[in-house]
């Protein structure tokens, strides 16, 4: 199998776009653990127990909810830089860049349909995980509960394509495609160049 040699711009799409899903990712995680509502309205009454001061538990949950609320502001502005990064990945095959492969194409091997399936099902998962969190945020409130629930599953496709990803780099850098990490990050070497 050649080598591929991947350009400035698929470089840069690239790490910007795997960027933003790790700071979302982060996001995630912080509120499902430690900034989680509960566990920071629990810290909260904990000290004002110290203080013979009290709070319902609803005034607790509120105000964690304050507390916190910088941090999902970041995940609401890293979001938003997703879509223009997902827009411009998605228009630049138009401009001769970055081509989508062709997951039918009759003479590819199971592993090349397989990677070129998998590059698919996750760009329609980011659109429906884009989508729902732009009605979340933009859209009519009565739409708000449905689409946080379908916005809540994209952590489960994330985190299969990271895993999925990260294995056939690792596998392809280990067998067919010496030197693949080091071309995604710093372009073709010298020799390849020539």
């Amino acid at each position: 199998m050649k080598n591929r040699e991947y350009s400035a711009i698929y470089r840069i799409m690239h790490w910007s776009i795997a960027i933003c899903m790790t700071l979302l990712l982060v996001t995630i995680f912080l509120r499902l653990t430690w900034m989680n509502k509960n566990n920071v309205a629990l810290i909260i009454q904990d000290y004002l127990a110290t203080t013979d001061q009290k709070l319902t538990q609803d005034q607790l949950i509120t105000l964690a909810k304050k507390i916190r609320k910088p941090m999902w502001d970041w995940h609401i502005y890293i979001g938003y830089a997703l879509v223009g990064l997902y827009s411009i990945r998605i228009a630049l095959p138009f401009f001769g860049q970055m081509k989508f492969s062709n997951p039918f194409n009759k003479d590819l091997g199971i592993k090349e349909k397989f990677q070129y399936w998998t590059y698919l099902v996750f760009y329609v998962c980011v659109a429906i995980s884009l989508i729902t969190g732009l009605i979340i945020v933009l859209g009519p409130k009565n739409l708000k509960e449905p689409m946080e629930g379908i916005h809540v599953l994209s952590i489960y496709y994330l985190l299969a394509f990271i895993v999925i990803h990260l294995s056939g780099v690792f596998f392809s850098e280990l067998t067919t495609q010496k030197g693949l990490i080091s071309r995604i990050i710093s372009g073709p070497t010298k020799s390849e160049k020539n």
